[in-house]
């Protein structure tokens, strides 16, 4: 695949173009399947129909709405004609996409029925309801050849410290990425379910590789569990690539587990958050014939960073892997020092350009010489492996101590009857702040506050401990489903207002 040059135009001509490509379950009574050839003059039409409107190379184009056919030919559409791709996560306030649109400054926006009224007013509009097929202009296309580090897509990021930023990302960037992913060895026929939103990397870069691995993608428009458990079986897919919390809801479909065939699916990709030792159990029960790995990515550095060891030695448990060929990482302490543990720097070709109209943001995390500063920070293990450990902009202080929720996580995870845990900080007088739990147990297990409280003072250092657990069904989730962090910090503090004296525990710790 060393001839891609532009990331909308990635369809190997070469191969049978009536194959699958993509299986929209918009209407999941009536899936429509698209061939690779369908797909591919589709976005020929798009890019067509958006120079016709007048547009110009360099322009952004927003996206929208929900996942579906029409979504993924606009946005290979709009990188073909040499236009900017802008995915906006439609769960954002109105605020913040009117500021999205502003900060871009977007020329047309493609949207749905559903959403048109998020765009704001005086912008050149596509529903894809209503006015697709006027729009469209059939017929051949050449894909414009992008210059060196010329922008192919803008994603936003989900502003948890502030407005999100918007990460300027380039076809070559990613181009080799795709191309990394290619050069693995595939089966001769993948199917892979995407149901995370086409606004988030995951779904992006999983949908880029299928159609460059002329594999077939299974599309859902959102996350739903039964659906997304039910599609695994009804269309025999292969890949499964997910956040943790996708699949931990999926895994308490019980009926749907045990009366299903998932004999197809041979690999599972978990990224975003770490994965507990109790989750991936599941995981493999349900998926016996799969392998599974957990991956990690951002959005300013790409998707392609972990793999395995070039030896095969197995990767333990909750951990990433070695570096990928191509990518070189570092960790960096406090005191600005290479350790073992430590802010996680690495150097990849998928890094961004920058921050869009935020060049002293861009310096704070690009070095001069290709350095990106990711904010994770991670653990080196004496055989060069890598484990997370958290967010750098999560960590708080409890006595003097650092504490990073993401490994208070996964000692908590460890108890074999907790599926996932999430710790917060609540604000403390003495102390600073404390660490709080909300636990997701194993159905038909019973524990109380108090056996969290004891199993994580035997097994971790007692500042880490939970002053106070609320056992829930499920987790708030975020638009790219990922754990709502603020809202169970709201929560948490509310709570701990109201039952601080009773949350007291022995010692005062």
């Amino acid at each position: 695949m060393s001839d891609l040059y532009n990331l909308g135009a990635l369809r190997n001509h070469a191969l049978d173009g009536d194959r699958p490509a993509l299986i929209d379950c918009l209407d999941w009574e009536h899936p429509r399947t698209l061939s690779h050839r369908e797909l591919d003059d589709l976005a020929n039409a798009v890019a067509r129909g958006l120079l016709k409107q007048g547009l110009v190379r360099g322009d952004a184009v927003a996206i929208l709405a929900q996942n579906r056919a029409e979504y993924l030919a606009a946005y290979f559409g709009a990188m073909r004609a040499g236009l900017v791709a802008v995915p906006i996560s439609y769960k954002f306030p109105a605020e913040t996409i009117s500021f999205i649109f502003h900060d871009s400054r977007i020329k047309l926006a493609f949207t749905d029925a559903q959403r048109c009224g998020l765009v704001p007013a005086g912008v050149r509009t596509i529903n894809f309801d209503a006015d697709w097929d006027e729009f469209l202009d059939n017929g051949e296309f050449t894909p414009v050849r992008p210059a060196p580090d010329e922008a192919a897509m803008i994603l936003y990021t989900s502003g948890s410290t502030g407005r999100p930023k918007g990460v300027v990302l380039s076809h070559e960037a990613h181009l080799w990425a795709v191309r990394s992913r290619i050069s693995l060895p595939q089966p001769d026929e993948q199917r892979l379910l995407v149901a995370a939103p086409y606004f988030h990397m995951n779904a992006l870069g999983t949908s880029k590789f299928a159609i460059a691995a002329h594999a077939t993608i299974v599309l859902l428009p959102q996350f739903n569990a039964r659906q997304y458990v039910e599609a695994i079986s009804s269309f025999r897919c292969t890949d499964l690539t997910s956040v943790p919390t996708m699949l931990a809801l999926a895994c308490r479909e019980r009926d749907l587990i045990q009366d299903l065939d998932f004999s197809s699916v041979r690999r599972v990709r978990m990224g975003s958050a770490p994965v507990s030792e109790a989750l991936l159990k599941e995981v493999k029960a349900a998926f016996p014939h799969a392998q599974i790995a957990n991956v990690y990515g951002t959005t300013e550095a790409g998707p392609f960073v972990f793999g395995p060891h070039p030896s095969g030695r197995p990767v333990p448990v909750g951990a990433l892997g070695w570096p990928r060929p191509g990518v070189e990482l570092k960790l960096v302490d406090e005191e600005g020092k290479e350790s073992d543990e430590g802010v996680l720097w690495q150097k990849t070709p998928a890094r961004m350009s920058g921050y869009l109209n935020l060049p002293a943001k861009t310096r704070e995390v690009l070095t001069e010489d290709g350095w990106y500063k990711t904010g994770d920070v991670f653990r080196r293990d004496a055989d060069g492996c890598y484990h997370f450990v958290g967010r750098a902009d999560d960590m708080f202080v409890c006595g003097g101590e650092n504490i990073y929720p993401g490994e208070v996580e996964q000692m908590l995870e460890k108890h074999p009857d907790i599926v996932q845990a999430c710790v917060v900080p609540v604000p403390d007088e003495i102390k600073g702040a404390k660490p709080v739990a909300f636990v997701v147990v194993r159905d038909g297990a019973r524990l109380s506050q108090d056996d969290v409280k004891r199993y994580a003072l035997e097994i971790a250092p007692a500042f880490q401990h939970p002053r106070q657990v609320s056992f829930v069904e499920s987790f708030p989730l975020l638009g790219t489903n990922k754990i709502d962090r603020k809202t169970l910090r709201r929560e948490a503090e509310a709570a701990w207002q109201r039952t601080a004296p009773e949350a007291a525990t022995p010692a005062g710790r």
